[in-house]
């Protein structure tokens, strides 16, 4: 009972990304009703017929119409009146057609209803799924940095792929198995219950044996559902890493080591989804062969009051009876199935809400303010930071006045990075403030914070798109003369107007058409495009050849014109100009100052520059 509350908790929380439930619920549930009635009736209608076809029907009876009563009653006495006045009337043969004809129309009522309700179905089915996706896509997006540090990119993908089509095939798939299949068996049950009461409470007692066995088949379903998901988000992070990394793979023979890697998950996933199927398959012949057996206690039963005449049906009767049982089983076979993947599809259902659950710590403040442009200066004040219990910045404290170049330096890991991630509150700091025109950035509207701000990185992060589009990211009516000015600024015109087609070329995965400086340069012009006041330039020229070097320097040139800047410096000789010069060791700023006053004080930034122009 404690497993159970969760997992319908997590059930029901997935149908509710089908709201508005009012525009599915009240018509499927109509639609449904009228398909199960007329299904019944098909059934119903095999007394009139083996009566007829045995030569057993009543000729010589009194006809009496029945008075109106909204039940099932009603309707059979309905039915049997008009049954046998055309048998009075018309014969055998007549009453054949009658009930051929009654037949033919129940089935087509019955299939159009059945088709209409698996219109609505097809509906949710699709809204459900959608919702979900989008509603993770966007958590995904909002999510801070330091999660996607801490995940692997492919379970991430798995969730919005592999576990959102689980959902789809098995939680989603069943709600109408749900929703129409108990309304079969109830539909069925009266009619038992009208045709025998003692036969139909004599099934009841045997019937539980079939679901008895299901229910210890299913136990297992969910925690090895969960286990396959986690594995197929692990191979897909294994596949990305692979494919991004081929070149170092090939470069090192490596081909043989990922490999191994990848045949160690893959062996994992088939056991696990080995043992699952069979698992669920062996639900089908259970549930199947516990059903028959049923049927045939039911038949050796009923059989033997009737051919001893202890029953009040007659032969026909109890054919019809047999058959109306036995298509109990179809509804409650499909139910042992759609609970079996329900199941498989809780176990997705959980993972995904695991990360809708995130807590998005970057976040706007109750009280953050709107922002409309950066016109004084920046202030770090007593800013500490830490990875969880690894602290990496102490009390770190500076100015960046408005139209100055900031530059900082120091050795790999020494937290310049940090510095500059923490003012578009990629992160938070643990104590102190950063401040832009003396207003804390967390008490600014994030839109309108990162409005303020170009960045541009070593890694040129491109998209798989056209040249226009990259440059104008996230500018839905961007014009092309302002996109070719930034180019223009960027140094990137010409070779983009040497391309096949070109604003309209498309630059491959990650620009991988492209150089590296043609990247770099890309970087810029989106940069230059975006017009921010402010710009952070993390060593943007630090893995560019000497050539490329000029062209992006000049192009950052072009580009830190009349703006405040905070530049990460690998290559010392790209940062002389700098107004003030911050030098970055464990996290805490040891010297500062200009390009000529560090290098007369002779401490760390002479070291490094010495040791720059040395190489």
């Amino acid at each position: 009972m404690q497993r159970f509350y969760p997992t319908m908790k997590t059930y029901f929380r997935i149908l509710s990304y089908a709201r508005p439930l009012n525009r599915f619920v009240p018509a499927y549930a109509i639609l449904a009703i009228f398909a199960v009635v007329f299904g019944l009736i098909n059934f119903t209608l095999l007394i009139p017929l083996l009566n007829v076809l045995f030569d057993t029907a009543p000729v010589n009876i009194e006809l009496v119409k029945p008075e109106f009563h909204f039940n099932i009653l009603y309707f059979r006495d309905l039915f049997n009146y008009y049954f046998g006045k055309i048998l009075l009337d018309h014969g055998r043969v007549g009453a054949l057609q009658f009930v051929c004809v009654v037949l033919v129309f129940s089935v087509f009522a019955a299939n159009v209803f059945k088709y209409t309700s698996q219109r609505v179905m097809s509906s949710m089915r699709t809204t459900t799924v959608y919702n979900i996706r989008r509603n993770l896509f966007d958590k995904i997006t909002d999510l801070h940095l330091g999660y996607f540090n801490k995940h692997q990119k492919g379970q991430l993908i798995s969730r919005l792929t592999n576990d959102v089509n689980e959902i789809e095939n098995s939680v989603v798939s069943s709600v109408q198995v749900v929703f129409k299949e108990p309304l079969m068996i109830i539909g069925y049950l009266v009619l038992l219950f009208i045709m025998s009461v003692e036969l139909t409470i004599f099934t009841l007692m045997v019937l539980p044996l079939s679901g008895f066995f299901i229910s210890v088949i299913l136990k297992k379903l969910k925690r090895e559902s969960r286990q396959i998901q986690e594995l197929l988000g692990t191979i897909l992070s294994v596949i990305e890493e692979t494919i991004s990394g081929v070149r170092i793979i090939k470069a090192f023979n490596a081909q043989p080591f990922v490999r191994k890697q990848f045949k160690k998950q893959n062996i994992k996933h088939r056991t696990v989804l080995k043992s699952m199927w069979n698992k669920r398959e062996l639900a089908s012949p259970v549930s199947e062969f516990a059903g028959v057996l049923v049927v045939a206690l039911v038949l050796l039963y009923g059989g033997t009051l009737v051919l001893e005449n202890n029953s009040e049906l007659s032969a026909s009767e109890f054919i019809t009876y047999i058959i109306l049982y036995s298509q109990i089983l179809v509804p409650a076979k499909s139910i042992s199935t759609a609970i079996s993947n329900i199941q498989r599809g809780i176990a997705s259902g959980e993972r995904i809400f695991e990360i809708m659950d995130t807590d998005i710590s970057i976040k706007d403040h109750p009280r953050a303010k709107s922002f409309e442009k950066f016109n004084n200066k920046i202030e770090y004040k007593n800013v500490t930071f830490g990875y969880e219990s690894e602290m990496v910045l102490k009390d770190i404290s500076f100015t960046i006045p408005e139209g100055k170049i900031t530059a900082l330096v120091g050795s790999s890991g020494s937290g310049k990075s940090t510095i500059a991630d923490l003012l578009p509150r990629f992160y938070d700091s643990k104590s102190g403030e950063i401040l832009m025109d003396g207003i804390p950035v967390q008490e600014i509207k994030l839109k309108d914070l990162r409005k303020q701000l170009g960045i541009v990185t070593q890694e040129s992060i491109l998209f798989n798109d056209t040249v226009f589009n990259n440059i104008a990211f996230g500018v839905e009516s961007a014009s092309e003369d302002a996109v070719i000015k930034a180019a223009k600024i960027a140094n990137a015109h010409e070779f983009i107007i040497a391309m096949p087609e070109g604003y309209q070329t498309n630059i491959g995965d990650r620009g991988s058409k492209l150089s590296g400086g043609q990247r770099q340069r890309m970087s810029i012009a989106r940069a230059i495009f975006k017009n921010p006041p402010i710009l952070i330039l993390d060593e943007a020229t630090s893995a560019l050849d000497t050539e490329s070097e000029r062209l992006v320097q000049e192009a950052l040139q072009n580009l830190m014109k009349n703006r405040t800047t905070l530049v990460i410096a690998h290559r010392l000789s790209t940062i002389q100009h700098a107004n003030e010069i911050l030098v970055i060791d464990k996290g805490e700023i040891v010297e500062r100052g200009t390009h000529d006053h560090l290098l007369e004080k002779k401490g760390i930034y002479k070291k490094l520059y010495d040791l720059q122009s040395f190489i």
